[in-house]
């Protein structure tokens, strides 16, 4: 390069190298262009922060070819935009991952994420790439699940020199500049750009790959923390006007002082019965169904830890027997028919005391009462991409009624 200072960092080459990799990869140019470029040679190869900084080791840009340059460039913009310092924090809280050995095997794990579709189709293969075949995994998974997969070893050694950057599991460097560096991206800008890459790869879809068209529609829309919900949902339903209330003499009400010689009941609220029906038809899975008894647990602890207020009923087409709660890997979720949970709501009203609170958890594809009931509703939805009826291709069934309480479960 002509007037380029020995040892300096050679921008057109690098320039070069992302200009290919935005051809190669159009729908990551928005991001690959809003990355900074701050040149440091205590970076091994390309590093990134949470910032949307790139540190670049002028040493690695020389003595690499631009074709491979390129796909460093979407292999770096891949941990922002996937938000593995984000990720990387909240499961090193989670996990107790800490040190400079859980920090390369964070690295390593995210890595094995994204360079299962980073390379090929105009970008070159690096002989030393990290990915789940290299250790024996999988590939398609995401660096959570890599994390519990593998551990350091001799499979590792050879990658004891990988370090992303902060970008990859939040932990600032020493070559970081920091929040309030220069050329930083605030958080609304880093989100605009998340946006617009995600607009790209779902207004032309056939140009990505099965790992970004996942993420896309995770971008547009987020998945919901569905336990929380459920458990907040139900919680709110209890906590309501009418749910769980009584009138007791135990603790005389202080309107009685206006009234000298009569005694009134308080108002004193109860804990509240749930009834929660599961829908076992051939529509749902053997995993749901576990992942129902795990709801069940759930639904307990968010009415206080009282088993005994909590019935289930199993229904297909047909409302199978009340259990009380007392162990729930002992309920027998029976089934396996078409679905018709007007039968389940029937039962859950009509079984002793009446619940103050129906938590239904189903695919949806079911017809749904006429009437509302007379407590409070939550449905626990199983995703679907598409309904289904072997004797109608044009089945659509009915969402779940407006007096209902609707949350997305799994």
């Amino acid at each position: 390069m002509t007037g380029q200072a020995p040892g300096a960092l050679d921008l057109d080459k690098l320039f070069a190298a992302r200009l290919h990799a935005a051809r190669a990869r159009p729908y990551l140019a928005t991001a690959l262009f809003a990355l900074h470029t701050v040149e440091s040679r205590r970076v091994p190869t390309m590093a990134v922060d949470r910032h949307w900084r790139c540190y670049v080791s002028p040493a690695f840009v020389d003595r690499t070819p631009v074709e491979e340059l390129a796909g460093v460039w979407v292999h770096e913009v891949s941990h922002l935009l996937r938000d593995h310092h984000g990720r990387g924090d909240r499961v090193a809280r989670e996990r107790g991952l800490q040190g400079p050995g859980e920090r390369l095997r964070m690295n390593i794990a995210a890595d094995c994420e994204i360079n299962d579709d980073v390379f090929g189709d105009g970008l070159v293969r690096p002989q030393d790439v990290v990915d789940p075949v290299s250790l024996g995994l999988s590939e398609g998974q995401l660096m959570e699940d890599y994390l519990r997969q593998f551990t350091l070893g001799p499979r590792t050694q050879h990658m004891a020199w990988l370090d992303c950057g902060s970008g990859v599991d939040g932990v600032e460097r020493e070559w970081d500049l920091g929040e309030d560096g220069a050329h930083g991206l605030s958080e609304q800008e880093r989100d605009a750009v998340r946006f617009r890459v995600a607009q790209g790869i779902r207004g032309r879809p056939g140009n990505a790959s099965k790992g970004w068209k996942r993420w896309a529609e995770e971008a547009f829309h987020p998945p919901q923390p569905w336990r929380e919900l459920l458990g907040a949902a139900v919680r709110s339903a209890v906590s309501g006007s009418g749910a769980g209330e009584d009138y007791s003499y135990g603790r005389p009400s202080r309107r009685s002082a206006a009234l000298p010689g009569a005694v009134l009941p308080s108002l004193r609220r109860r804990p509240p019965r749930v009834c929660v029906v599961i829908d076992t038809s051939a529509s749902v899975s053997d995993a749901e169904l576990g992942g129902a008894l795990l709801e069940v647990a759930a639904i307990t602890r968010a009415v206080g830890g009282r088993r005994d207020l909590v019935t289930v009923v199993a229904c297909d087409a047909a409302a199978r027997i009340v259990h009380p709660l007392c162990r729930g890997e002992g309920i027998a979720l029976v089934g396996g028919g078409g679905t018709d949970l007007r039968t389940g709501f029937a039962k859950a009203l009509r079984a002793g005391a009446r619940p103050d609170v129906i938590v239904v958890l189903t695919d949806g594809q079911t017809p749904w009462p006429s009437t509302r009931p007379p407590c409070r509703t939550v449905v626990g939805l199983f995703p679907r991409q598409r309904s289904w009826d072997e004797d109608d291709p044009d089945y659509v069934p009915d969402s779940p009624p407006a007096w209902a309480r609707v949350v997305a479960v799994g």
